[in-house]
């Protein structure tokens, strides 16, 4: 088992693939004790299959995963998840608004938290989607009972346990602090930097993004009231 998996979820990125790369290996080369990338081809319709393909050849540490068709985000982040072998799992994007390097901000409270959840700060992008963004949170937040103030940071970092927790349908890769504070492990959000995309754009519509995830969370809102809690009592 390596230490430390980053799982990145690719869907018509050719122009990002390359810098994504090394700036992965730049960030985790000699400050890790064992790393691997986990590559995961969304269905692109672009170059990108080719660039995983060629990154891979050249390098052991990263693993690409190509799916047949376009399946969506959390199918991407489940698949890199269940084919990682990392005891820390790190999530980031391909449009290179997250910072490698960021990884290590989140590091030292691994082993006191279980999930470690990005907050980015000096965020940029259109005024509509960054509105929506905080809009989206502060009601998802009131139906699922959570205080995640960024729950859509891309920037993850959480436990083995947690990975093996998790059981995801599409849609509720906005909602994994919430997953893992319902499966019993504790969350922090700790505050990320937020870079301006580069190529390329967002393939998701802020309406249709909002949209969903009202109805994602209130399935997760129902799923909280519906879960079994228990604590075994040791000895007696």
């Amino acid at each position: 088992m390596v230490r430390l998996s980053v799982v990145v979820p690719v869907y018509n990125e050719e122009k990002n693939i390359q810098e994504l790369y090394l700036n992965v290996t730049e960030a985790l080369r000699g400050n890790v004790e064992s790393y691997e990338l986990v590559l995961v081809n969304d269905g692109s319709k672009d170059r990108s299959s080719l660039l995983l393909n060629e990154l891979a050849r050249l390098d052991p540490a990263v693993k690409v995963i190509h799916f047949k068709r376009n399946y969506g985000q959390t199918a991407a982040i489940s698949a890199g998840i269940k084919h990682s072998r990392g005891e820390l799992i790190a999530l980031l994007d391909a449009g290179l608004q997250t910072d490698p390097r960021d990884i290590f901000r989140l590091m030292p409270f691994i082993g006191k938290i279980d999930f470690v959840n990005g907050r980015r700060t000096g965020r940029t992008g259109p005024r509509l989607k960054r509105i929506s963004s905080r809009l989206e949170n502060r009601i998802c937040n009131w139906i699922t009972g959570e205080a995640i103030a960024d729950t859509g940071c891309p920037l993850k970092l959480f436990t083995r346990e947690v990975a093996d927790s998790l059981h995801l349908y599409n849609g509720m890769h906005r909602f994994l602090p919430a997953l893992a504070r319902m499966n019993g492990f504790s969350v922090v959000e700790v505050t990320v930097t937020h870079q301006k995309r580069k190529h390329g754009i967002s393939v998701y519509s802020v309406l249709r993004k909002c949209f969903t995830g009202l109805m994602d969370a209130m399935l997760i809102g129902w799923l909280k009231k519906k879960g079994i809690m228990n604590h075994i009592k040791e000895g007696h």
